[in-house]
């Protein structure tokens, strides 16, 4: 018995381990505790309680982060468009925020991975993406606090994703902008497009694009033109001040 036990033990601080590891990379700086993590990731069929009771799942945490993400994403446009009254910045964070946007984030941060759940991966509907990603974010700021929240939202949300010109509506396509400034620059570019199968065995198409023979951006979507898109629009960060100039 106590050599079972012994084994167990370690297998399941392996397992921690291991984890602990996978959530670094995402999150961007180390945990400091595993719990509130497993936590977010715990689906209400998994029907676990806590040591009080309690129903065990990721939906208290997913109400915190959202308002987590609802509050940095609010500073961060009441400091970048001065110009915006009231309904102007409610109109910005919802489209930050949409759940759309919050499936795609929660897709490539390959979150499904981690849940725990009794019910099979492929039977969830797109919106289990977005929900534990705002589950993760609530963990973090029971883990770590606001501080935290603000530098994992503002390296995996703000930074590649948010542009303003592009929610208000004056740029119609990043495929566009890359395409017309290598015309413009003389450089060559290529949309490598290859079919890439997802864990939940759903059929996706990857796309590699590469300028002047360097691979500066890779996405992966349900279809080629918006896995080009998102590649275009990662490759636009990538270049934004050179793209820009005038």
């Amino acid at each position: 018995m106590r050599i079972l036990k012994k084994i167990f033990s370690k297998s399941r601080s392996l397992e921690d381990g291991n984890f602990f590891n996978s959530l670094e990379k995402i999150l961007g700086f180390p945990p400091n505790e595993v719990e509130p993590y497993r936590k977010a990731f715990t689906h209400r069929s998994s029907k676990k309680l806590d040591k009080q009771g309690n129903p065990m799942n990721y939906e208290r945490l997913e109400f915190l982060g959202d308002a987590m993400l609802g509050s940095v994403i609010a500073g961060y446009l009441f400091n970048k468009a001065p110009y915006g009254d009231e309904g102007y910045l409610t109109k910005m964070r919802s489209k930050i925020v949409s759940r759309e946007h919050l499936n795609e984030l929660g897709k490539d941060l390959k979150l499904i991975q981690f849940i725990e759940s009794k019910v099979p991966v492929q039977h969830f509907g797109d919106n289990i993406h977005g929900n534990i990603f705002e589950s993760l974010i609530g963990a973090i700021y029971l883990d770590k606090g606001y501080e935290f929240c603000e530098k994992f939202i503002n390296s995996r949300v703000i930074i590649p994703y948010v542009d303003i010109s592009r929610l208000e509506g004056k740029v119609i396509s990043y495929q566009s902008l890359v395409i017309e400034w290598c015309q413009k620059e003389k450089k060559m570019f290529f949309f490598d497009i290859f079919e890439d199968n997802g864990i939940d065995g759903q059929r996706l198409f990857g796309v590699r694009l590469s300028i002047d023979d360097k691979v500066i951006a890779k996405a992966r979507a349900t279809s080629k033109k918006k896995a080009e898109e998102k590649a275009a629009q990662r490759a636009y960060f990538a270049f934004q001040e050179k793209i820009n100039k005038k």
